[in-house]
């Protein structure tokens, strides 16, 4: 339990593996950051293409794309504590290749691309798998502050990290940091090898990877809540992007800097990005949500048009303070909204559907950018980046963020168990199963029913229904029939226990329109031979 009152911001780090987490990531993620200043500089020495600098920040990102569902569902169906060791160590030695090749003087365009990609692999393996261990380990009073206090630790990182770089590009070469990187892996992996997690027993056998992907699917294109937030994310991190992609080539050929000052304007970030998640607390009180990203927008794309114009370093510094403190406003804003708006049973799912988003987008962006800058020149880029973030601000009229009661995603438990009789009980993967139900609905309430049970339509397939329908009996049109699929008993077993109590509220809003005294009919209906 928590040794730190529940009302303070800082309560999460009285959990006792949050905190050695916490800590080793921050580590682990200084690690990271030097990394990716030592790849960044690594690249303009070996080659003075745009899109070759920009390939570096587009092959660590573009892994996500393909294994953000995928990593999700393993990280839903596996145990997380092993699964996580196993990807922190293909990390740490991918880092230390990198080191070794570097020192010895091996290393090629194509083969820090490889690496590159290597590296953007695991954090693809690893990240909705970390996302939603953060649950775990804090109560649910104390999980957005401890989101909070995850995205403080990354931006602590991202202020020491390139500062560091800097000084170790310059005296010993991108080689030292990457070596640190892969040793910096190390201390979430003693944490994680100590951590006693304790898991509760499994009422079911766990999900195939196949089906918790094709859940996890159905889940995100069904889920309101979570298809704005990641329409945000696109609007924001697509323009977003084209400031850090083009970083490196600002400072090398624009403004004729050396490592050092690129780790100085990285860090700029990562302490201005602190100095914004200090302040997210007394703000988000006074503006609402959608209204505060939209303006960490608007300073963003203020920021990229300064990169793009401004050429002395001296100003571009408080600049980039400014961008850090608009980036952590957005993230940590989108991050929480993902986060507490998505049930347990399919959290890594949904949240790797998100962070395929980021992802995508950053990767998306960075190739549209580089590709721009190559054709053109890098102030023409970051100008149609700036304008591409600006247009984008709008969506917040269309997709507001969710704000979700936790309580509210807790599972209702209200269906009753469905009973078979036919002596195969143990036949679970028999199926397709159909569910009807028989409602009576007085002609008066034919359209007001209809529009009630759009919300049910979209609650049963964001919970494993692969098709739903609604049909009016010819014969005596008061009798509607409900109708859905699920691909087995094993999985509308399941089904049973994902409906949450909000969801329940959304069914009895459908259900207040059926006639006084006449139940509703529900039938199961099973498909295949049995045996």
């Amino acid at each position: 339990m928590s040794t730190v009152p529940a009302s303070s911001a800082w309560s999460p780090l009285g959990y006792t593996t949050f905190r050695w987490l916490w800590l080793a990531s921050i580590a682990s993620n200084i690690g990271t950051w030097m990394h990716e200043v030592g790849a960044g500089w690594l690249m303009t020495s070996l080659s003075a293409s745009p899109m070759h600098v920009a390939l570096v920040q587009v092959v660590g990102s573009a892994p996500m794309f393909f294994l953000a569902l995928p990593a999700g569902a393993l990280a839903d169906i596996v145990d997380r504590r092993r699964y996580l060791l196993l990807v922190q160590l293909w990390m740490a030695a991918v880092a230390m290749t990198l080191a070794l090749l570097t020192l010895g003087g091996q290393i090629t365009v194509n083969l820090l691309l490889l690496l590159t990609l290597g590296m953007g692999i695991g954090t693809a393996l690893m990240m909705p798998a970390w996302s939603a261990l953060t649950p775990e380990l804090v109560d649910k009073a104390d999980l957005p502050a401890a989101i909070a206090l995850s995205s403080v630790g990354v931006n602590v990182a991202r202020a020491i990290g390139p500062a560091i770089a800097g000084v170790l590009v310059s005296l010993s070469g991108p080689w030292a940091t990457f070596a640190l990187n892969a040793l910096s892996f190390f201390a979430v992996i003693a944490v994680l090898f100590f951590w006693r997690r304790e898991v509760a027993p499994a009422v079911l056998p766990a999900e195939r990877l196949a089906g918790a992907i094709r859940a996890g699917w159905r889940y995100s294109r069904s889920s309101r809540p979570l298809q704005a937030v990641m329409v945000r994310a696109l609007a924001f991190f697509l323009g977003a992007s084209g400031g850090m992609a083009l970083l490196p080539l600002i400072v090398r050929r624009e403004l004729q800097g050396s490592a050092a000052d690129f780790g100085l304007l990285l860090g700029s970030v990562g302490v201005g990005a602190v100095a914004g998640a200090m302040l997210l607390p007394r703000l988000r009180p006074l503006i609402r949500l959608d209204w505060l990203v939209a303006l960490a927008s608007l300073v963003y794309a203020l920021v990229i048009l300064a990169l793009a114009f401004v050429r002395d370093l001296r100003v571009l510094i408080p600049v980039m303070l400014l961008s850090g403190a608009a980036w952590i406003a957005v993230l940590s804003s989108l991050q929480v909204a993902a986060q507490t708006s998505v049930p347990a049973w399919v959290r890594a799912r949904a949240l790797s559907v998100y962070i395929l988003v980021f992802f995508g987008s950053m990767a998306a962006g960075g190739t549209l950018w580089g590709l721009v800058a190559s054709h053109s020149s890098i102030p023409l880029a970051l100008c149609a980046a700036a304008v591409a973030l600006l247009l984008g601000i709008p969506t917040m009229a269309r997709f507001k963020l969710p704000v979700t009661d936790a309580e509210d995603l807790a599972p209702s438990l209200h269906w009753p168990v469905p009973v078979r009789v036919d002596g195969q009980e143990q036949d679970q993967d028999r199926g397709p199963v159909m569910v009807t139900l028989e409602y009576d609905i007085a002609p008066e309430h034919w359209l007001e029913f209809q529009a009630a049970m759009a919300e049910v339509r979209r609650m049963r397939q964001r919970n494993g229904s692969f098709s739903w329908g609604l049909v009016q009996d010819t014969e005596n049109p008061r009798r509607w029939s409900e109708f859905f699929f699920d691909e087995s008993w094993l999985e509308h077993l399941r089904h049973h226990n994902r409906v949450t109590r909000a969801e329940q509220r959304i069914e009895a809003r459908a259900r207040r329109f059926q006639s006084a005294g006449i139940a509703i009919q529900i039938r199961h209906l099973l498909s295949g031979q049995a045996g």
